[in-house]
């Protein structure tokens, strides 16, 4: 439905605030029953679980952040775009609370201990990198942020999303070092999502049309 004089689709539009709104509630889930199960006391290793806990819903929001443009494209329904800011901010809210697990209850602010692990283990450094690369893109999030930077900058920027997940996938991999499965799962699925996404840049490059420059002066 239409609204008259509109270009408006008003179920469209009711059905996709109604999917954001349960989205929130589903997304806000999991960080609820963590904090629930550690104030009832029914975690055996409470660092650990929060902390893998957290690094794997961060990581899978992320992936799911970074499928909405192929779900847009093969539903033809384009108001999924308007999940994406609220998965990606989601997914660096997860980010965030898990260094913070890992900052306060397993390092306790130690810096020398902190310090050597940025830079001596591997899985940390790629975890670190993934937070550092989806730093900016969840600081320039807003529409203002978008207008300051300009449509083509903005767009530019948020293609970190990318190594950042590529990152966020290795922190996993290299972690779990003996039992890849689960880690091979996330690495698979982000595989099909690059690969989707070059082929459709190699599409567009193909079927771009061919501008004829325009002579600077004219021909007698």
């Amino acid at each position: 439905m239409v609204l008259p004089g509109t270009n408006i689709d008003l179920f469209g539009e009711i059905r996709i605030r109604t999917i954001k709104s349960l989205l929130f509630v589903l997304l806000c889930l999991p960080a609820a029953w963590m904090l629930f199960e550690l104030l009832a006391g029914r975690l055996v290793e409470p660092v650990e679980e929060l902390t893998h806990g957290s690094g794997e819903w961060a990581l899978r929001i992320l992936l799911a952040t970074l499928a909405i443009t192929p779900l847009r494209k093969l539903t033809g329904w384009h108001k999924l775009i308007r999940l994406r800011r609220m998965l990606g901010l989601f997914a660096f809210a997860y980010m965030v609370m898990h260094f913070s697990v890992y900052l306060v209850l397993d390092q306790y602010f130690y810096w020398p201990e902190i310090v050597a692990d940025l830079t001596e283990r591997t899985y940390i450094i790629a975890g670190f990198t993934c937070l550092v690369l989806c730093l900016p893109l969840a600081a320039t999030s807003t529409d203002g942020m978008m207008r300051r930077l300009g449509g083509r900058n903005w767009k530019r920027l948020h293609r970190l999303v990318y190594p950042a997940a590529i990152a966020a996938v290795l922190h996993f991999i290299w972690l779990v070092k003996a039992d890849l499965v689960e880690p091979a799962i996330y690495g698979a699925i982000l595989v099909l999502l690059l690969g989707w996404r070059v082929r459709e840049s190699g599409q567009r490059r193909t079927h771009k049309p061919k501008t004829r420059s325009t002579p600077i002066m004219g021909q007698g």
